[in-house]
């Protein structure tokens, strides 16, 4: 082999075990269980708020500082704890990703992005009134020809 062949190898294997590398650290949506396996590694939870627990906010007191309770799809529960300022609707979002590791059986969370409902969502209600009205509308334009 010439050796440029040799360097060309060694730097396609290169590539290929930083790209290993990298996908390493790539996370799906974990549950509360599998959050437990992996803790201290970092990991995306989703989940919603837990309304039967009070979420704890005091900003006079810490504002960098709130806890509430999670609860994933299969019914796993934790305690979130988030050193940050409150999200604005956190009590409406239908869903919460939390970004953190897990500390025993707390989910130490670093960042929180709300899955809010969709505004676009209309009431059935609202698109039968909707199309009565289109129906009466054109009842009407052909009655007047």
């Amino acid at each position: 082999m010439k050796k440029m062949h040799i360097i060309l190898l060694v730097v396609i294997a290169a590539v290929i075990a930083g790209l290993l590398t990298w996908m390493k650290d790539l996370s799906t949506y974990d549950t509360v269980a599998s959050a437990r396996r992996k803790e201290g590694r970092f990991v995306h939870l989703i989940a919603r708020l837990d309304k039967s627990e009070p979420v704890v906010y005091d900003p006079v007191k810490d504002p960098n500082y709130l806890t509430f309770h999670a609860l994933d799809s299969l019914g796993g529960r934790t305690k979130v704890v988030y050193r940050n300022a409150k999200p604005v609707d956190l009590e409406r979002s239908e869903r919460v990703v939390m970004k953190g590791r897990m500390q025993g059986e707390v989910f130490e969370c670093s960042e929180i992005v709300l899955k809010c409902p969709s505004k676009y969502k209309e009431d059935p209600g609202v698109q039968m009134r909707q199309y009565e009205g289109a129906k009466m509308d054109s009842v009407a334009a052909s009655a007047g020809s």
